[in-house]
């Protein structure tokens, strides 16, 4: 099922270079007018408007997303003379986690600002024939640097259980244990959620602003409702080349220097973790390989030290033999072992039947393409999301649970990484 809103005739994108000094800082451009990100260490893309829209939804999630974006772009025209990955027409997406409930999204904004390095763009998109689309046109309103001043914190956040609460979600986590101890599967990725409500209404420039200046490692993003900052990129295409970041296996950092190096140490010696991040990083290798005609997977992770959470990561790199793009790619990986379990049909149907509640976008695919099928995309993890009128927000997290997991510890660990969405609404 599926509903779009885009013009028959196609759109007109008309991208132009601006100083990098002009995109500067990216999340201080964007106005409150329906906002997109995808910020990581002060580089990527922002947009702001709707130039056009699909909502979809079920099993075909990504196959209608695909051909939407297809045809969209056959029947569009792109003056782009900067050709960088995000310049021209662009779509930032969000897709559920399941294929029933939740609804997925693919949205084309009005206007992009993308920095890369030293090369910064304005991109306008506006219906085929549109006649305001010069070089001028696309110039920074300089009133757009105000906006950030005006995205104001939420105030009197109070938090509550979600689906379930603590006790009852170790209950699942002991479940989930004993089928795995009795063969049934070899691992599954439990949620949880958490309520938060605003007296005032969010406006989520300002927890993004946040997250991007706390977390510069992290991929910083809001499409439609759907917040964070994720560290875990789920693919990348790029000229050919496809990337993946797993992420499987997590330790708490103390804030001491030298005892976090000893955790680093511990977590990559933990067998549990190593045998944690071995199915999620096997996932990823198995649905590249029918796509890349060459693979690197490194035989061992490296640990990625984030300001809250330390993890057990490794970069899987391929070169893409047909012309799959990078919406295709992430309907193939996705939902990987970080966030899905092994083997993937039964440890999503242990999902369903345990975890208690509707994952809606949390942990489904989260990014943007360009016209020629490049993009990235991230996993909607560290994030939260916003009902219609901004006053409550879910907050998710989750952890993998293998046959040596401890109920305490996984909530201990799933509390962590909830502190990221958490300090963003309240500091």
């Amino acid at each position: 099922m599926r509903a779009s809103e885009a013009p028959d005739h196609g759109l007109s994108a008309v991208t132009v270079a601006v100083p990098a000094e002009a995109a500067d800082q990216l999340l201080a451009l964007v106005p409150d007018d329906q906002p997109v990100s995808w910020v990581r260490r002060g580089e990527g893309l922002v947009g702001w408007g709707v130039a056009a829209l699909l909502r979809t939804s079920g099993a075909t999630r990504f196959a209608d997303a695909a051909k939407w974006w297809t045809e969209l772009v056959a029947r569009s025209t792109v003056e782009d003379p900067v050709g960088e990955p995000g310049t021209g027409l662009v779509a930032f997406g969000s897709f559920a986690f399941a294929d029933s409930p939740g609804d997925s999204v693919l949205q084309v904004p009005a206007v992009v600002v993308g920095r890369r390095g030293k090369t910064a763009w304005v991109t306008r998109i506006s219906t085929a024939g549109a006649t305001d689309l010069s070089p001028d046109a696309t110039d920074l309103p300089p009133d757009l640097l105000e906006h950030a001043e005006r995205a104001l914190d939420p105030r009197e956040v109070v938090f509550g259980d979600g689906a379930l609460d603590g006790e009852r979600w170790m209950s699942a986590v002991t479940e989930a244990v004993s089928r795995i101890s009795r063969g049934d599967l070899e691992k599954v990725v439990l949620a949880r959620d958490l309520i938060a409500t605003s007296a005032t209404p969010v406006d989520v420039r300002a927890p993004l602003t946040r997250l991007a200046a706390t977390y510069p490692m992290c991929w910083t993003f809001h499409v439609d409702g759907l917040f964070g900052a994720t560290p875990e990129l789920l693919v990348r295409r790029e000229r050919g080349l496809v990337t993946s970041r797993v992420l499987a296996g997590t330790i708490r950092r103390t804030g001491d220097d030298e005892h976090d190096l000893a955790l680093a140490a511990t977590l990559a010696r933990s067998s549990k973790d190593l045998e944690e991040h071995e199915y999620a990083v096997r996932s990823v290798a198995d649905a590249f390989e029918p796509h890349c005609s060459s693979m690197n997977v490194p035989e061992a992770p490296f640990v990625l030290h984030l300001p809250n959470v330390m993890h057990l990561a490794t970069d899987v790199t391929g070169v893409v033999r047909d012309g799959i793009s990078s919406v295709q790619l992430a309907e193939a990986l996705h939902p990987s072992a970080a966030v899905g379990g092994t083997p993937r049909e039964d440890a999503v149907a242990l999902i369903a039947e345990i975890e208690g509640m509707d994952r809606g976008r949390y942990a489904g695919p989260v990014g943007w393409l360009d016209a020629s099928g490049d993009g990235e995309w991230g996993i909607a993890l560290r994030s939260a999301s916003i009902s219609e009128d901004r006053h409550t927000l879910r907050l998710y997290a989750g952890c993998g649970i293998v046959g040596s997991s401890d109920p305490a510890a996984e909530l201990a660990e799933s509390q962590a990484k909830l502190v990221p969405i958490r300090d963003a609404l309240t500091s």
